[in-house]
């Protein structure tokens, strides 16, 4: 004998298994990600992502205000005296109001060196220019051939036609000022006859015009401003100060988040970046409550996707075990008439029975018997169409109670032969209706049928037609289980059955009543209920007396 491995999982329901496949992979996603997004959090990954960028931003801004830099400078250059012309040095000047002083070197002891002119009044600013002149005279006359040679160099190098140097510690009366120098060879400079040009943008001009207009270039004002993608703003500052020297149009205070040395042009200035009405901590804060948030509308979606497949699987579950015992009850259904046509047929066969009256009755039975299973069959076969929206009705002009006796009288037997009490009341000026006979012969007969049921204690039927208003109501009232308040509404529905254990041992299609609602409403009428739990049921069809008269309805 082989011994099969032990498999609890496998005595679990269909459903509890699909819910746990799909739920622990949901959930543990879930987990993963928010013990990630923890780990984000205190590693201030986000902070360090954020500060990235923003270098990589300073690096851009830091090449765009350095090109243009060379471009200011080069324009100047351009139009800068040649070695011969050094006394067109003040209208150079004149034309180009943004450079603070100029200069040609031709020699030892050979520097012509000139200030803006419009300046000169300033007292600090014409001590500044004499120093300058000395300074760089004397600085000229003993390393020329290392500044020359520099110049040349980087011109060669970078294709630039100007060398940049800063002087940051100017003085101007008692403060120190930053200055730019722009190197250069002039025309008219030769190999036996070197000579080294150049001029000096100021402090003022920095601060006041350059930089302001060449940040606003880099970050134009104006732009988004929300948490996650705030507005930028930047400032140049000289290393040894706080305070900037230049900030871009949305600067609103406080201190740069990220900074950068200037690489090339403006030695001694820093670049600093910062977003506008927040800070990076406050950036990352947001970004991760957001992703929390989102994290926690997948958690509650999931939760809800779940929910609802478990609903959708119970219910497709449900409905499979409904047509399950469908079927059963069905097959006993069946098999009651049937045993019963083949039991009264055999003991003909046999002759067993003399009696003319009673060989009379016997075939009565018989075609009853045969009657009723047509009947469950033709239920069976209804509520196929009805499902595959089939279903016709042929409407005629009818006499209702004539309908009503007739349809009674063949179910008498069963009746009579389950032992209970019968009273039928049935008015007889009752106007014509259009209906379509069958239809309402085997609503009536199923009513009939439910009451026989569910009716094993107190026996009795009683079916009443009467006209009330603008409709003929024809009344099923029995004595028996009876149907609890809470579902009343669901027993019209198909497969349904009470869950009273009466009712599951009672062996029925669960069909029987949703044929009826959908016959009564294809007739134009409706059909209620009136039941309480040991007090019986009564079962109301309500009929339009003015029903259009049609010749034939699909459903």
């Amino acid at each position: 004998m082989v011994k099969l491995p032990f498999r609890p999982w496998r005595k679990q329901p269909p459903i509890f298994v699909f819910m746990l496949a799909v739920t622990l992979p949901a959930a543990a996603l879930v987990i993963a990600s928010g013990v990630y997004l923890r780990h984000i959090q205190r590693g201030k990954m986000i902070d360090a992502e954020i500060q990235r960028d923003y270098r990589e931003t300073l690096a851009i801004a830091e090449k765009r205000i350095t090109d243009r830099a060379f471009e200011i400078a080069e324009s100047a250059q351009a139009t800068f005296p040649g070695v011969d012309d050094s006394d067109a040095l003040d209208d150079f000047l004149k034309t180009h109001p943004d450079i603070a002083h100029a200069f040609i070197w031709t020699g030892k002891d050979s520097m012509t060196f000139r200030s803006q002119p419009d300046r000169m009044s300033d007292p600090d600013f014409r001590a500044e220019s004499r120093k300058l002149a000395t300074e760089l005279g004397g600085w000229f006359d003993i390393d020329s051939e290392e500044h020359i040679a520099k110049v040349k160099s980087f011109e060669a190098a970078e294709g630039r036609r100007v060398f940049f140097m800063a002087e940051p510690h100017v003085m101007r009366g008692d403060k120190p000022v930053y200055e730019l120098f722009a190197y250069f060879i002039p025309r008219g400079s030769s190999p036996d006859h070197p000579a080294l040009a150049g001029f000096a943008y100021d402090e003022d001009y920095l601060r006041d015009k350059f930089f302001p207009r060449v940040l606003y270039e880099v970050l134009p004002g104006g732009g988004q401003n929300d948490p996650m993608h705030p507005q930028l703003a930047m400032t140049v500052r000289k290393e040894k100060e706080q305070t900037p020297l230049a900030a871009s149009v949305c600067w609103d205070g406080g201190i740069p988040e990220v900074e950068r040395d200037f690489m090339g042009v403006f030695p001694g200035l820093i670049l600093g970046i910062r977003p506008q009405g927040t800070t990076i901590a406050d950036i990352s804060r947001h970004i991760t409550r957001l992703a929390f948030m989102v994290l926690g509308a997948l958690s509650l979606l999931i939760g809800a996707g779940m929910i609802f497949a478990y609903r959708n699987v119970s219910s497709e579950l449900a409905l499979a075990k409904l047509k399950s015992d469908f079927v059963s009850n069905v097959s006993h259904e069946l098999r009651t008439p049937l045993a019963l046509i083949r039991l009264y047929a055999e003991t003909l066969e046999l002759g067993r029975i003399s009696s003319a009256d009673k060989h009379q009755e016997y075939y009565e039975i018989i075609r009853k018997e045969s009657e009723r299973l047509t009947s469950l069959i033709n239920n069976i076969l209804d509520f196929s169409r009805i499902e595959a929206g089939k279903k016709e009705y042929s409407f005629r002009e009818t006499d209702v109670a004539d309908l009503v006796r007739s349809t009674l009288e063949s179910y008498r037997f069963e009746i009579e032969q389950n032992g209970f009490q019968f009273e039928q009341k049935i008015d007889n000026n009752l106007p014509p209706l259009s209906v379509d006979r069958e239809a309402i012969a085997r609503s009536l007969l199923n009513l009939v049928s439910n009451a026989v049921k569910y009716s094993a204690g107190r026996k009795y039927l009683g079916v009443h037609l009467y006209r009330r208003n603008e409709n003929v109501n024809l009344e099923v009232v029995d004595h028996g289980i009876g149907i609890p308040a809470k579902e009343q509404l669901k027993i019209f529905e198909k497969f349904y059955r009470v869950g009273d254990p009466l009712v599951h041992n009672t062996k029925g299609s669960g069909l029987g009543l949703s044929l009826v609602r959908h016959i009564v409403q294809a007739h134009g009428g409706q059909v209620a209920v009136e039941s309480a739990p040991g007090h019986g049921s009564k079962f109301i069809i309500i009929l339009p007396v003015k029903n259009p008269d049609f010749q034939q309805v699909s459903a």
